[in-house]
């Protein structure tokens, strides 16, 4: 049994698995807001509060490690943590509450893992993809070359490793929880999304000058897909969910007429309507915008018709990277091969 823990600015997510033929099955899975990195941007430091709801969320993910007996894991904090002063004191805490060893990764190694949760949803046919996961405290971007792969295919099968395609990644010090407790999320004017919208735009144009992916987009296929409450969000709100159905958003394809349709429903809603929205509900009206505001910089910057939406990210990554380290799926083709060649043998 496998388990991979994300403890996020926003969010505290655990995810249990198997391995099957074509990737995990899932046995367990947990997800709590619980917004431990509120106020870190004012303050330097997590809140006693956030803490303390934190550490409910953690008691509930160690039970079910311990009841499900899992034997591999790979618990990580992201971007909270790892800007906080007392981030690293959390952790130890933790540690010695619950017997749960967390680690807080790098921003590289955050981008590359939310890169291989989503790899199965890439379309292969694509010489280009851009991959975008917008964060509680920081939005990670991440440009791949599929061309640089052997069989791009084999990304699918855990034959090859898509992060061997990046060709430039940027972490952005900003996210839902940071730029929403900056410009305030609950009466957002227009004039108050454009402000949003140009911060973050002022954030992606040193990587776009850089790395001149304007440019490399002009005739190309360029496939875009993004692993966020934001855009998931979003497909549920166009969807007109009544309660969100992970099976009906991840994988779905928006448009960006759809994208631009729902924002301005949500900007012309007052805090309260957002509310009463199944799919974005009390938790998430104050954030909702502050997430459409970055998809919006990504989408005018690097323009696109569609993009992909994928309700997965670094627990899946994190467990096809375990069960890619164990060998899981080449031990499968083995044993495979080894039942052909006995067949073969039998019938001759």
């Amino acid at each position: 049994m496998y388990g991979a823990l994300d403890l996020g600015t926003n969010n505290c997510r655990l995810l249990l698995a198997r391995p099957s033929r074509r990737g995990f099955q899932v046995v367990d899975a947990f997800s709590r807001i619980i917004r431990l990195g509120e106020g870190v941007s004012q303050t330097g430091r997590l809140s006693d509060l956030a803490m303390n709801r934190t550490l409910d969320a953690l008691r509930v993910c160690a039970g079910k490690l311990h009841r499900h007996h899992v034997s591999r894991t790979r618990l990580v904090a992201t971007q909270a943590c790892r800007v906080a002063a007392n981030g690293s004191s959390f952790v130890d805490k933790v540690k010695n509450i619950f017997d749960l060893d967390i680690e807080i990764l790098t921003p590289k190694t955050e981008a590359h893992l939310a890169v291989a949760g989503c790899a199965t949803l890439i379309d292969p046919t694509a010489d280009y993809v851009l991959v975008f996961d917008i964060g509680g405290g920081s939005s990670e971007i991440v440009w791949l070359d599929l061309t640089r792969l052997g069989s791009r295919r084999d990304v699918w099968t855990g034959r090859s490793d898509v992060n061997d395609a990046i060709v430039a990644w940027e972490s952005l010090p900003v996210g839902v929880v940071t730029l929403a407790e900056h410009f305030g999320g609950r009466e957002v004017t227009q004039a108050t999304f454009a402000a949003m919208s140009k911060a973050v735009t002022e954030l992606l144009l040193p990587f776009e000058a850089k790395h001149r992916f304007r440019e490399l987009m002009a005739g190309k296929p360029v496939h875009f897909l993004g692993t966020s409450g934001t855009v998931t969000t979003i497909a549920g709100v166009m969807l007109g969910l009544e309660r969100y159905d992970r099976k009906r958003v991840d994988g779905i394809w928006l448009n960006v007429g759809d994208i631009d349709d729902v924002t301005s429903k949500l900007l012309g809603q007052s805090y309260e309507e957002r509310i009463s929205e199944p799919c974005i509900g009390r938790e998430r009206a104050d954030l909702v915008l502050a997430g459409c505001a970055i998809l919006d910089a990504i989408l005018k910057l690097w323009p696109a018709d569609r993009l992909r939406v994928a309700d997965r990210g670094l627990r899946e990554g994190i467990l096809m990277q375990l069960m890619m380290e164990d060998g899981v799926w080449r031990a499968g083709r083995r044993r495979r091969g080894r039942s052909k060649r006995s067949n073969g043998a039998e019938q001759s």
